[in-house]
This record gives structure tokens, sequence and C-alpha cells, in this order.
């Protein structure tokens, strides 16, 4: 009897992993990486990815689709956990690169350059993500680092783009939250995501964002919001963060199709009650 009630609340867990994949089913792992080749200097990450999806890699069951997250300027890389639990909740390998250090110069705006003046920090960006993938091909080998996904706020967004510009035969789609320097990539290869925001102070430069026209032609979406751009990231309301998972949802279900299931671990494992019924009758 004992042994049978046992069973029936290992099923109910088993059940409940089963049809709930929580925040509480995804791991967050903060690592710290040393660039030889630039002085040493620290590319810290935060991968985040859900532990069943994980089992699934690690016994190469699977290849995680892979999502590399750059926040904005003076917006740490773990103020987005709406979007990397929403992006592990589906089955990716999320990292979310820290771009600056507390040792670099700050930003500066050149006006009439190109990116106003701001190329070295792109540069930068593309080397931080691509050492970042090559140390975490030795911790995730059973990953896809060749269909990237690249999500980024404001000059995170700006990065991504530029990342994608430099190598777009690794990236597949990019999200992008009020990018505002780097013109959007517009030959129709490469699936974009962008929230607009409505704000006095930030505004994206002329060239940037295409118009109506040739976003049709190349299957760009872009959504015009009314918040404001600082909103976008953890510090910004619940309405706002729901709204942004919203549309990245059906964007993601029209490019990759639902997310998988949880896998029912315990209830494989659990006896089968009908070769017990069996076994007692012996």
């Amino acid at each position: 009897m004992k042994r049978g009630i046992v069973v029936l609340c290992l099923c109910a867990v088993a059940l409940a992993a089963y049809y709930t994949t929580d925040r509480w089913a995804i791991r967050h792992t903060m690592m710290t990486f040393h660039d030889v080749l630039r002085e040493d200097r620290n590319v810290t990450v935060d991968v985040a990815v859900r532990r069943d999806r994980e089992m699934q890699a690690m016994a190469e069951m699977v290849e995680l689709p892979v999502a590399i997250l750059s926040h904005g300027n003076t917006v740490k890389n773990t103020e987005y956990s709406f979007l990397t639990n929403l992006f592990a909740s589906r089955g990716y390998l999320v990292i979310s690169v820290q771009h600056d250090l507390d040792t670099d110069a700050p930003m500066v705006t050149r006006v009439g350059e190109e990116y106003v003046g701001r190329r070295m920090q792109y540069n930068r960006g593309d080397f931080n993500i691509m050492y970042a993938i090559e140390e975490l091909k030795k911790i995730y080998p059973n990953a896809d680092y060749r269909h990237l996904t690249l999500i980024g706020h404001s000059n995170g967004g700006d990065i991504s783009m530029y990342f994608a510009r430099q190598h777009p035969d690794m990236v597949k789609k990019v999200v992008t939250l009020d990018n505002l320097r780097v013109p959007f990539i517009t030959d129709g290869k490469i699936k974009i995501l962008s929230f607009r925001s409505r704000d006095p102070v930030f505004k994206a430069e002329p060239g940037v964002v295409p118009d109506d026209e040739i976003c049709a032609k190349a299957g760009i979406k872009v959504v015009r919001t009314e918040f404001q751009h600082n909103e976008l990231s953890d510090r910004g309301p619940d309405n706002v963060k729901s709204s942004i998972e919203a549309k990245v949802q059906q964007f993601l279900d029209e490019n990759d199709g639902p997310p998988p299931s949880p896998v029912p671990l315990l209830v494989a494992a659990a006896p089968n009650p009908a070769n017990a019924t069996e076994a007692g009758k012996k």
C-alpha cells in the first residue's frame, strides 16, 4: 500500500513537471573568462538553460539553439531576466554577455561620424560575443552556434545588429529593443523583430529603421510602442514586459514552431502498474 502511494506521488510530480515549464526549471550560471589576446580582459556571461534540455544535450539527444543577449548602456547583463527566461523556457541556451567593465572609458557621441563614434564599442562587443562562443563550446558542445539568435537593448541592440552585419552566416534571427545607431539588415536572410519606444529623448539615427515598404519586402517586424526607452528591461513595469514577451513568443512560434515539452523523467522510471500486478500473481 505504501509503495503504491509513493508511486502515485512520483507520477503526480512528474506530470506537474510535464505540464508546467516554469522558471524553477531554468538554471542560471555566472561564468567569467579571461581573453589573453586582449590583456586578460574579463568576459562575464550569465548562462540560462532549461534543466531538462541541458540533460538531453549532455546525453547527445538534442542540439540546443543558442540566443545571445547584449545589454544597454549602464544596464547590467542580468537585468533582462524576463527575456532570458522566456528563451530558456523554449529550450534555448541563453548567453547574456557583460560588455562594459568599470575600467572602460565612458562612451561618447560624436555627431557626424559613423555610428556617432561608437564603432569601437561595437567591435569590442563583437569580440566579446565571439570569445564567449568559443569558451562555451567547451562546456556546451551540443549547441548550435552556427544559427544564432541575437537579442539586444539600445546599445546592445546595435551590437547585435553590428554582429549580424559582420557575421551574417552565423545569425538566424535578431530581436532588438530600441537600437538607435546601426541600420537594420534588409536582404531578408535574417529574421528581425524590433520594438521601438516612443521617447522624446532617445531617437533613432536617420536610416536605422527602414520604412514600411522595405520592412514588408524584407520580412522585418517593427513594433511601435508607447513605452519609454529605459523601460525595456527588468527595470520597466510588468505590463511593458508582458507585452514584449507576447510579441516575442509570437515571433518565435512563427519561426521556430512550438517550444519543446518537458520530459517526464519520473514517469519513465516509475513501475508499470500492470507489470506489478502480474509480478504479484507469481
